[in-house]
């Protein structure tokens, strides 16, 4: 058996194999597959085998339609079958919200090329006719929909990762993973121990015992799965003399999927009364096995099925397949370098391993031989999960996810397992107050505070929300005179040391501040794509703040770890320092009431320590909201009394406490983009404009500069724009399409409503050649063509003489 290997992959199903042969197909050759039973064994080779490229993220659903058009490629390369049925598919919609999210991802797909269309019932009917459409309003048909064999589709993979020079061991079974101080790792086995340099997580069921041999816990869980397949149905039987396939049935409202196998149906269920499976660890001796039997836990998902198919209900039932399969607490899968774990590689939790599993293959295989995918894959990345979670969360989470798994995904919707999990000192406070909680990254965040008769739960929807006045109420309290809100939904970094500027110029593409002074920076991939957007705080000449979005602090550390050097301390303070920041015209009149410090001293970008109460204090005079402001950072353990401090002078001035709908509306008024929305790592600073922000005068050779000089100098193919909507009732959510002349030529990244300007605002991409200030347009929002131009004068102050004047 062979002994070294570049990279060792554990687990046999579909994914670890499309991993390998993607490693081998873009030029790495040493890589070898351990199966400790066959290939497909755990969750694949029991799997439905249906795919779809539906998916509510858009890089998600782009590389769920290049995994399914990769088979025809497996079977040229390999002379194999997957079995492939393209018999495209239909999504069901009974009611107008589940008809408004498939008009959205309609809208979507029309930016991405896919070939999606929206149906009315008479064409149901006739795509299909097993469908009984009662109470059906349309449906959204893909041609791309269809299913295949598992099992000859992952050895069409592992045919072609042989091909490509890898190595799979079967009945070779992982006892210890034990990594090396060069990084490096043993991979020990019944068979011998194997040196390789990278390992992957391919293990499926088994992911967490595998992770656990390395000290890893990974955010996932199996759940019982249970489908049937009919004996022969006699429409079925007819379609097929006519040479005709029935195509796939999604129903949302039964919670079902539905389609064709042999001569009868195939219909399996995501039903209300699911059950986790084996809890406390799968067990080694599991294999191709499957679970007994269960129809009481579907009982009513039966009952319902047998309404929308009627010839379900007359046909008998030939097999039942009752498994498990592994979910992450949001459903989607856990890929990437896990943070903190020096050449560890995680590709778990796909449980649509036939339409997400090569695409997973591709990501990872670039990511570890590139060392960046081509797209942005926040959506599936392992680090969006941080240190914090636990089983006890990830349990509840798996489950609300299985029920909700063909649910309607509303763009404002706050799920409620495992909530609160972590909150801040302001909590019970803020919930006296009326706070209306959203999360992020598992923190509990105030969306809006509830007043009066204002609703204490926004109902979701994909028109403005009833929580529309309580915004513009914390809108307008904000301009008009002082809100205030917390920064705990920042992450945070202390960066010190002999050596900590010139490594921050390094990491950084910007200009590095002078003690007291602020600067706002792009990070940047090796390919010059944005992977943060960061305020860098100069302390002193050796101590610095950075903050920049909560949400993406495991992805920012793995990337700080991955680069740091000697002389450099870097650590996650983001929950170590907490505080407020008050913006308004008053912002300035409450802070001088509570420091002994002259405030009207402070500049735009200032930033200094001093006592505000009794509280020490970092505070530096900036705000999102683009309004004169102050971000106020303490120890949490004194934030309260800070709280005490600020709120009682603000009552002069008439002070509002306001929540992130409120912030998102009047970030709005200024343009400002927000990170994975106009800044992520699809995009680069030259056409999202943050190049504004880069230093290429800097003497120094920061990652990023070689692409990004060269982007430069061709110029940007697309620009970031603002546009103003006529909007109806509803707002740009992020990736409507915009028409020019009759054609796609790009796409919204988000929206909203400007309570301040009382306007409907949208910032998007556009070619470069078409930017023109009122140049018309429209934007498809839910199915309808509203029309909209480009804006460049921002709605409030657009001198900026309030943001930054004295």
């Amino acid at each position: 058996m062979q002994t070294t290997t570049r990279v060792a992959i554990i687990g046999g199903g579909v994914v670890g194999a499309s991993v390998l042969y993607h490693l081998t197909k873009l030029g790495w050759s040493d890589v070898m597959l351990l199966e400790r039973s066959e290939l497909t064994s755990g969750s694949t080779w029991h799997a439905a085998g249906g795919f779809h490229t539906l998916n509510g993220d858009t890089n998600m659903a782009a590389l769920q339609g290049y995994t399914i058009k990769l088979y025809k490629e497996l079977e040229e390369i390999t002379g194999m079958s997957c079995g492939l049925h393209h018999v495209g598919g239909v999504t069901l919609a009974d009611n107008q919200d589940r008809f408004d999210m498939l008009l959205a991802e309609r809208a979507k797909h029309r930016f991405m090329g896919l070939e999606t269309e929206i149906v009315t019932p008479e064409e149901i009917a006739k795509i299909a006719p097993v469908t009984n459409l009662d109470g059906i309003i349309g449906a959204l048909y893909d041609p791309l929909d269809g299913h295949l064999d598992p099992s000859g589709t992952t050895h069409a993979y592992a045919k072609a990762a042989r091909m490509g020079g890898a190595t799979i061991h079967t009945h070779t079974m992982v006892q210890e993973t034990n990594q090396r101080p060069d990084g490096t790792w043993d991979v020990v086995t019944d068979k011998g121990t194997i040196h390789a340099e990278h390992v992957v997580n391919a293990g499926g069921l088994w992911a967490r015992e595998v992770g656990a041999m390395a000290g890893i816990y990974f955010p996932l869980h199996p759940m019982e799965h249970q489908y049937l397949v009919t004996e022969d149905v006699p429409m079925i039987v007819d379609m097929m003399k006519d040479g005709h396939e029935h195509p796939h049935v999604m129903d949302p409202a039964g919670e079902s999927y539905l389609r064709q196998e042999g001569k009868g149906l195939c219909i399996g269920f995501y039903e209300q009364k699911c059950r986790p499976w084996a809890v406390d660890g799968t067990s080694w001796s599991f294999g191709q096995d499957l679970l007994d039997n269960d129809f009481d836990k579907i009982e009513d998902s039966i009952d319902f099925a047998y309404k929308r198919f009627p010839d379900l209900e007359r046909a008998g039932v030939k097999n039942v397949i009752h498994g498990p399969f592994t979910f992450a607490p949001d459903g989607n899968p856990l890929v990437g370098p896990v943070p903190g774990v020096r050449n560890y590689w995680s590709a778990c939790g796909v449980m649509a391993g036939f339409s997400q599993g090569g695409g997973v293959g591709l990501m990872l295989a670039q990511w570890m031989i590139e060392g960046e995918p081509e797209r942005d894959v926040t959506a599936m990345d392992v680090a969006r999960f941080g240190d914090w979670i636990s089983p006890g969360y990830t349990l509840p989470k798996v489950i609300e996810n299985y029920q909700k798994r063909f649910s309607v995904s509303y763009p404002n919707e706050e799920l409620p397992a495992a909530r609160p999990n972590r909150t801040t000192p302001m909590y019970d406070i803020f919930t006296k107050m009326g706070a209306v909680w959203g999360q992020q990254y598992g923190l509990e965040v105030v969306n809006y505070f509830a007043q009066g008769d204002e609703p204490a739960y926004e109902t979701p929807s994909f028109r403005r929300s009833d929580a529309f006045d309580a915004t513009a109420r914390e809108v307008r309290g904000v301009r008009q005179s002082v809100g205030i809100n917390e920064v705990h939904n920042f992450g945070k970094y202390s960066v010190k040391g002999p050596n900590a500027r010139a490594w921050l110029d390094k990491i950084m593409a910007g200009r590095m501040p002078k003690p007291g002074r602020l600067s706002l920076t792009p990070m940047l991939s090796y390919k010059g794509k944005l992977i943060g957007d960061f305020t860098v705080s100069c302390l002193s000449e050796d101590s610095f703040q950075l903050t920049a979005s909560y949400g993406a602090q495991a992805n920012h550390w793995r990337w700080f770890k991955k680069h740091e050097e000697n002389g450099v301390s870097i650590e996650n303070i983001s929950d170590k320092r907490n505080g407020f920041q008050i913006a308004g015209p008053k912002a300035r009149d409450v802070l001088q009431a509570c420091t002994r410090t002259d405030v009207s001293t402070m500049k735009f970008m200032d930033v200094a320590h001093m006592t505000v109460g009794m509280t020490d204090c970092i505070v530096q005079r900036v705000s999102y909201t683009g309004d004169l402001g102050f971000e106020i950072y303490c120890d949490p353990m004194g934030q309260r009394n800070l709280w005490n401090t600020l709120w009682a002078a603000g009552q002069d001035h008439a002070m509002v406490p306001f929540g992130m709908r409120a912030m998102m509306s009047l970030r709005l008024d200024k343009f400002f983009g927000s990170w994975l929305s106009e800044f992520s790592p699809d995009y680069t600073a030259l056409e999202t404009g943050m190049d504004r922000f880069i230093s290429y005068k800097k003497n120094t050779d920061f990652i990023g500069r070689a692409a990004c000089e060269a982007e430069k100098a061709q110029g940007a193919m697309r620009q970031l724009v603002a546009f103003e909507v006529d909007a109806l009732d509803a707002d740009v959510q992020g990736y409507e399409p915009v028409w020019l002349n009759g054609k796609v030529v790009g796409f919204c990244t988000s929206g909203g409503y400007s309570h301040h300007a009382q306007k409907s605002i949208a910032l998007g991409f556009l070619p470069t050649a078409d930017v023109a200030d009122g140049l018309a347009v429209q934007i498809e929002i839910l199915g309808q063509m509203r029309d909209a131009h480009v804006v460049t004068q921002p709605l409030f102050d657009a001198d900026g003489v309030r943001m930054r004047g004295s």
